[in-house]
């Protein structure tokens, strides 16, 4: 049997509807790539039937693929990263299993890989056929994190990048907890490629990637490569201290400069207590988020734990 050198790692959850379609669009990165093919598919923990059906279907495939299923939902990113540490190939791809990437990407981006020297292939999306408020969310975050965090960042943010052995390597040798892939994949440097696609309509299912898994993703951007928090509470304590200090001064020149002058107190004193409350608030969350990733990488803790794995030759 020919032996399989590229190998594409796709992180499933919640893709029951997709699951025939995506099985067919391996077959034809397959047939493109010359019958040297390696799937691996990392069941995050989904809660419908993908599992089920990818186990029946894969018997008899003309691509050589592994499937792994985690014992809970643990993310896609621990997704890929389990993925990335099973896979034998020597070129390394994700794809999403929503099929909006065109099946061609891959196979460009495997093409890059194997005759350059390229380490690290991104996609860059040229347009998109998202809902309107998924464009704008998607925007406004992959905008903050390229302005505060990743200025290398392809505008659009990253859905889909390869890989060669030496940069999965060095990538799955950075264990930290709480962290963000994409930060990894530019802290890494090695030298990089953008290709440019454009993301199609989603035809199966709605996207799990939530208003509220975005914030958190940027969070642990925030946190994991750049000081811009601690920066934005000094700057937040230094306005307080020049606050507290103009209103003491102005407080000081009314009592020796107009005497007999009414001066209420109480409004003044509630409104320093109440700001500088808010301010010490704020700066114990802050530090606490330090904290708690800090403490996080300590534990030792896997990332994902596999419950089961499957080889189909």
């Amino acid at each position: 049997m020919t032996q399989s050198i590229y190998s594409l790692i796709i992180p499933v959850y919640k893709n029951e509807p997709s699951v025939p379609a995506l099985l067919i669009q391996c077959e034809e990165i397959n047939a493109a790539l010359q019958n040297r093919l390696e799937v691996v598919f990392v069941v995050d923990g989904s809660p419908d039937r993908s599992y089920e059906i990818l186990k029946s279907n894969l018997v008899g495939k003309k691509f050589r693929s592994q499937l792994i299923k985690l014992s809970k939902n643990f993310g896609s990113f621990i997704a890929v990263r389990i993925g990335l540490e099973a896979a034998q190939g020597n070129f390394f791809s994700v794809m999403a299993a929503d099929l909006q990437e065109p099946s061609e990407l891959p196979v460009e981006i495997f093409n890059i890989l194997s005759t350059s020297d390229v380490d690290l292939v991104v996609g860059q999306r040229e347009s998109r056929e998202d809902p309107f408020f998924s464009r704008i969310f998607s925007s406004i975050f992959w905008g903050v994190l390229k302005r505060f965090v990743f200025p290398d960042l392809p505008k659009g943010g990253v859905d889909i990048f390869g890989c060669s052995t030496d940069f999965r390597n060095a990538l799955l040798k950075l264990k930290e907890t709480n962290s963000s892939l994409i930060g990894q994949l530019f802290w890494l440097g090695f030298e990089k490629k953008i290709v440019t696609y454009k993301r199609k309509k989603r035809q199966h299912g709605k996207s799990s990637w939530s208003f509220s898994k975005r914030f958190n993703y940027l969070l642990d951007s925030l946190y994991s490569f750049s000081d811009i928090p601690i920066r934005v509470l000094t700057l937040a304590g230094a306005l307080g201290l020049f606050l507290s200090l103009s209103l003491s001064l102005f407080i000081i020149c009314a009592r020796v400069f107009a005497q007999g002058i009414v001066i209420p107190g109480y409004a003044a004193t509630a409104s320093i207590i109440l700001f500088f409350a808010g301010l010490n608030s704020f700066g114990l969350g802050v530090i606490g988020g330090y904290v708690w990733r800090a403490f996080e990488n300590t534990k030792g803790r896997p990332n994902g734990i596999i419950q089961s794995l499957q080889k189909f030759d």
